[in-house]
This record gives structure tokens, C-alpha cells and sequence, in this order.
């Protein structure tokens, strides 16, 4: 999430409003980076370079782009495959051979981008789920590359959160953890004794890039009911986020979470109006 995503100034659904016109059909914004990234297949590194752009795109997850020099000799395999991109031009692609393994069409370029793209032509860009392993310096990333818009402000509140289900209150408490991530409803952690709901642990586990590996407990209800995955953790969070480290935080589209005595709003609810809810 940052500018060209969620509710972002150049998304298809922004909050905000500005004095001229957004491009109709989504922008592209064309930068720089001043971070190392390294591109592994295997045990190889087939990227490796400090000269790096990122690429942001209306509704589409920043993607790097490599000189070529930067790219290891030899990997690179040209491929019959080509699209077009009404904003970017035609892109041919390419398949990755590192030894024995090929992965195909991982890899693209555009040689000649069309008048009034950015000044890209001929660099190289790599799917990213299709790679091993991808590093910013010596720290590895995961699940899709770091927005550089993107943010998080993660705050002590002494604000009165009361979070129920069909009436049954589950959790209450006075020092709950208020993450504010772009673009994004707010995430109340609460410490664990003050979540009075009855937790079963299961195996679920998802990434987060920006904040780590979430664990999940589902909830079982005074109904008898279980309520699955409706509550998640980060057992060790990155260091952005580390206040958050083994608080809970309940799945907002199926609770109540009340505020200060007011009713906030469904992630449910805003993903109807264009917000994309994620945690």
C-alpha cells in the first residue's frame, strides 16, 4: 500500500482529493533506489545491483527494474512471449536458466517504452514469486517489494477498545497497540490479558512485508461456535513494528469494535467503498 494503492492519492479509489486531474487510465511514477537489491535462484545471484529504479503503478504491488550489466551473463533466455501495456509499450520476456532449472518467462523488458512513459528502455524487471530469494541490502524480503510510500505508525493508546460478537464481549481493554498502516483501516493489538475469549490455536500462518509472519488462533464462542482465524499475531514482527510483538489483533470484518464508545467501521464496509483490507 503507499501512493498508487488502497485509498493512495493515485489509486483507482483515493481518499483525498487533489487541484488538477489524476492520469484516467492509472500513472506510472519511474524512481531510483539508493538500497542494494540482489535477486537468488538457488544458491545463485542472478541481480545484483545499486543501481536499481523502482517502478510504481496504479493498483499494482512497486517493481524493480535492473540495468542489464547488473544482470548475471547467461541466465537470461529469450522466449517467444510478448504483451503490451497501454501505459509502458511492448515487452518481450525472457526465461531464467540457472543450471538445470528453467524458469519460464521470468523475466521481462521494454526495449522501446512508448512516448510519455519514463525513461526505462531495455532495463530489466523479474516476477517476483517466481524468484528464491530477494535481499535490500543484507536483509532478506518477502512477499512482494517494499513500497518506498508506504507506512507504518504503530502507537501506545490509552483509548477505551471494546471488541464483541454478537453481543458476547471477547476482549476490552485500555493499552491497546493502534497501528495505522497506509491506506488501511486501523489494527488494534491488545495485550492477551485483556482478551477474554476462549482461543484455539491452528496452523495458519501468513507474510507480511511489511510487518513479518502472523500465527492465528480461532475463537470458540459462547454458541458453541467456532469462529476460524479471527484473531492473529506476530510472534516476532520486524523491527518496525516490534511494539506489536505477541499482542492479538481480531479480524475486524467479523467483530464490533467499539472506540471510545463509538462504532467504527467495517473493513467489510470499506472494501465496498475501494479500501482493500488487508493485516
Amino acid at each position: 500500500m503507499g501512493l498508487m494503492t488502497g485509498t493512495g492519492p493515485l489509486s483507482r479509489t483515493p481518499a483525498g482529493a487533489f487541484n488538477f486531474e489524476p492520469p484516467a487510465g492509472g500513472a506510472l511514477y519511474l524512481e531510483p533506489t539508493a538500497k542494494r537489491i540482489r535477486v537468488m535462484v538457488g544458491d545463485v545471484t542472478i541481480a545484483d545491483s545499486v543501481r536499481a529504479w523502482i517502478m510504481s503503478e496504479t493498483n499494482v504491488q512497486p517493481v524493480y527494474y535492473f540495468p542489464p550489466d547488473d544482470v548475471r551473463a547467461g541466465v537470461l533466455v529469450p522466449s517467444e512471449r510478448q504483451t503490451h501495456c497501454a501505459k509502458k509499450g511492448d515487452a518481450r520476456y525472457f526465461s531464467i536458466k540457472v543450471g538445470d532449472r528453467v524458469i519460464e518467462n521470468g523475466a521481462w523488458t521494454y526495449a522501446e517504452p512508448i512516448d510519455g512513459a519514463p525513461s526505462f528502455g531495455g532495463m530489466i524487471a523479474f516476477y517476483w514469486d517466481r524468484m528464491d530469494r530477494w535481499f535490500e541490502e543484507e536483509v532478506e524480503m518477502f512477499v512482494h517489494p517494499r513500497d518506498p510510500y508506504h507506512r507504518l505508525d504503530v502507537l501506545p493508546s490509552s483509548r477505551h477498545v471494546r471488541i464483541s460478537r454478537d453481543g458476547e464481549l471477547l476482549a476490552e481493554s485500555h493499552t491497546a497497540i493502534a497501528l495505522f498502516e497506509s491506506n488501511l483501516p486501523t489494527r488494534w493489538y491488545l495485550p492477551r490479558e485483556d482478551v477474554r475469549a476462549e482461543l484455539v490455536a491452528n496452523d495458519t500462518v501468513t507474510r507480511c512485508g511489511y510487518k513479518g509472519t502472523a500465527a492465528y488462533y480461532s475463537v470458540k464462542l459462547a454458541s458453541g461456535e467456532t469462529a476460524e482465524n479471527l484473531v492473529w499475531y506476530y510472534p516476532e514482527p520486524f523491527d518496525e513494528a516490534r511494539l506489536i510483538a505477541d499482542r492479538l489483533c481480531f479480524l475486524g470484518e467479523l467483530v464490533d469494535i467499539v472506540v471510545d464508545g463509538v462504532l467504527q467501521e467495517s473493513p467489510a464496509t470499506a472494501w465496498s467503498r475501494g479500501i482493500r483490507s488487508e493485516h
